[in-house]
């Protein structure tokens, strides 16, 4: 298991990640080639993977996306260590918040 900030990386066996997840289309990669696991709204940094691989979005912020990559790859962001990731595949949490009333994904 790893952490970068507010974003959670579990490594998952293939045969965990639902279907219907495998089945969406990869995300689309930034300007910059990368995979954006997470991206700080007040900074503009991103939690962001550059490796070959796919990140599958659920499209909703409560339900972990999955990332695979199938030669591992680096997680990097701007103001925390790099983090190497093996091959593999990988749910990705982002962390939520309490706030009176309401849950919410945390804002960077």
């Amino acid at each position: 298991m790893f952490r970068q900030g507010d974003i959670l990386i579990q490594p998952v066996a293939e045969e965990a990640v639902p279907a219907s997840t495998r089945t969406l289309p990869p995300a689309p990669r930034d300007g910059r080639g990368r995979m954006v696991l997470a991206l700080g709204e007040a900074t503009g940094h991103a939690h962001a993977v550059r490796a070959p691989g796919s990140l599958h979005r659920s499209g909703h912020p409560f339900v972990p996306d999955y990332l695979h990559l199938p030669s591992g790859g680096r997680l990097v962001h701007e103001e925390h260590a790099a983090i190497t990731l093996p091959t593999g595949w990988y749910r990705v949490i982002r962390q939520r918040e309490y706030i009176p009333g309401a849950v919410r994904v945390v804002a960077d």
